[in-house]
Formats: structure tokens, sequence, C-alpha cells
């Protein structure tokens, strides 16, 4: 598949320090894609927003939460691309407007705010309505859903995993598990589908950190099957597809003591940043069933490092320093 390189690729792989139960586990940084386009989204970022270059578009509508990295990614992107971002924002009056959201009103986002509720039924068909009245205007508007999660967004961490891959050569390792936060669920799929590709035996684990109601396997499936768009894929089991529900805590975006707590202990004891949506709880649950004993002793996991520390930066009083 044809796509932008605005990622810095391949991100590296490191060990962490501590070892759990005698199970290694190694993070890939893909906190480190950039700094203003850090994290997991511009993976998938490269391929969608190739397609709006390539048809001619000078505008991009996206979605997400009032601290989404990727709303945030896509708008820098865009500009580097002299295409206008619009970002459809779901938000309240309790909401903390740093982080993130800062940085896209830096960039010169044009932000429009809607209700949780709207967000969750009618987002589709705001940037649909929206995407209309730029084109009444002349302009030429490429819509691009939550977490740019579709079937040629999970080319980003298909890619991922060819690089992953290579770099397992590299180490001399072998991946039992490859594990991640699952939120719109590219991310996952990507690393599913690659796996598949690939022939690997090594499993993919989701950490949902959205919604504890989701049917994860059912999502993540329906995803994979986005890609047949675009090329041949396996013959893929709903089975194999691994969704851990069991640390989504207060629901998406919200921390309970314990997450703020591991996240600051792992910042002192690692030297990484995680962050409390995305990685700080996945990175959580991923340690609270290794201490559980779920994964055998010697076993070898990489988590991947989505990105998302800008959003930190509205959760600062949750911390206590």
């Amino acid at each position: 598949m044809e796509k932008f390189n605005m990622a810095n690729l391949p991100t590296r792989i490191e060990k962490l320090k501590n070892i759990y139960n005698e199970v290694e586990i190694y993070i890939k940084r893909d906190d480190q894609t950039g700094f203003e386009l850090s994290g997991n989204k511009i993976r998938k970022l490269d391929y969608t927003l190739y397609e709006a270059y390539r048809n001619g578009c000078d505008a991009v509508i996206t979605c997400g939460g009032i601290q989404s990295n990727h709303a945030r990614a896509t708008a820098i992107a865009a500009v580097k691309l002299n295409m206008k971002p619009y970002l459809v924002l779901k938000s309240d009056k309790n909401d903390d407007y740093s982080g993130n959201y800062f940085l896209d009103q830096m960039i010169g986002a044009d932000i429009k705010h809607i209700s949780f509720d709207d967000y969750k039924n009618r987002r589709a068909e705001i940037m649909e309505n929206l995407k209309n009245n730029l084109e009444k205007k002349g302009k030429k508007a490429y819509v691009i859903p939550e977490g740019s999660s579709n079937g040629l967004g999970n080319f980003g961490y298909i890619n991922a995993y060819r690089e992953i891959l290579e770099q397992e050569k590299e180490l001399n390792i072998k991946f039992d598990y490859i594990a991640a936060a699952m939120g719109s669920g590219s991310t996952h799929a990507g690393l599913f589908l690659g796996a598949e590709i690939y022939e690997s035996s090594t499993k993919i684990i989701g950490y949902n950190i959205y919604n504890p109601k989701v049917d994860g396997q059912e999502m993540i499936y329906d995803l994979v099957m986005d890609s047949k768009k675009y090329i041949e894929i396996p013959k893929i089991y709903k089975k194999d597809i691994y969704i851990n529900s069991d640390y989504v805590g207060r629901g998406y975006a919200l921390s309970n003591k314990e997450e703020i707590d591991f996240i600051k202990k792992f910042a002192v004891e690692e030297g990484i940043l995680l962050d409390t949506v995305y990685t700080g709880k996945a990175m959580y649950g991923l340690i609270q069933d290794i201490k559980k004993d779920k994964y055998k002793k010697g076993t070898k996991i990489l988590f991947i490092h989505t990105g998302g520390v800008f959003g930190n930066f509205s959760k600062q009083n949750l911390f206590d320093l």
C-alpha cells in the first residue's frame, strides 16, 4: 500500500529493568514516532492521509475526545500536508483544555464541540454534514474515523508487525505475546492481521481501555475484514482474537488511584512515561496478570507503547507529587 513516511521508523525496542514473576517484558517505543506526531496514530495516518492527498483533498475531518491523541496527530499532519484540519470533539464543561487540546488550538484546527450523547450516536452524521457544508464552500474534505480505525488504517500496524519481525532477528529473540491498549481497534487489528499474514505464532493481546461492554472480538474481526477492500487476507477465526476487558476501570479516560499510583511508580522505576488513558491502563493490566501467574515463567512479552503523554497534562491534579 502507498503511504507517506511521516513517522520516525523503526521505533526501538528496549527491555524493562524489572522482572515480574520471571516474565521478561520488552517495550516498543511507538511513543517516539515523532514529537508533535508522537504515538501509534501516525502509523495509520501515513496511509489514510495519503489517500486524502491522492484524492486531491484540501480539508481533513476527524473526531475524538477532548484529549484525543488521534485528533492532535491528524491536525498536525494535515497542516504539514497543506490540508485544513477540522476536529469534532466530545467535551463537557468540566473538561481541562490543556494537553492535546492546547496543541489542537496551537496548530489552528477548526474545532466543533459536541455532547457525549451526540458523539456516541451521531458523530458519523455530524462529520458527514460538516463535509457537505465544506464542499458547498468549494473545499474537498476527507473524513477519517475515530482513531483512523478502518481497513486502510490497519496497514499502519501490519507494517509495524513486519518491523517487529526484523527486530526479533536483530535481537535474537522470539516474543510469545505482543500486548497493547485497545481503544478504537486498528492497532490490534493491524497487529493481528500482521501475525496472520506472516504466519507468526505470537499471540496478540488487546487490553481494552475503552468500554467493558464492547464485544472486542467482534469489533476487531470487523476491522480485519475491512482490509479485504485492499488486499487478500488469510482465513481469520474470531476465536483467535484475544481481548482482556478486566482493567477498563472507571471507563475511557477515567482514572482510579491504583492506575495513577502505578503510572507514577513505573516512571520512577523505568524512566518511561505512560499515559492515563491508554498505556497506563494497559500496562497496569498486563503487570497484574503477570502477578496472577496468567503468563508462564520465561515468557517474553512485547508491549507496544502507543503514546499519549500529552494527555497527562490535564490530569496533573490526580498525581501525588
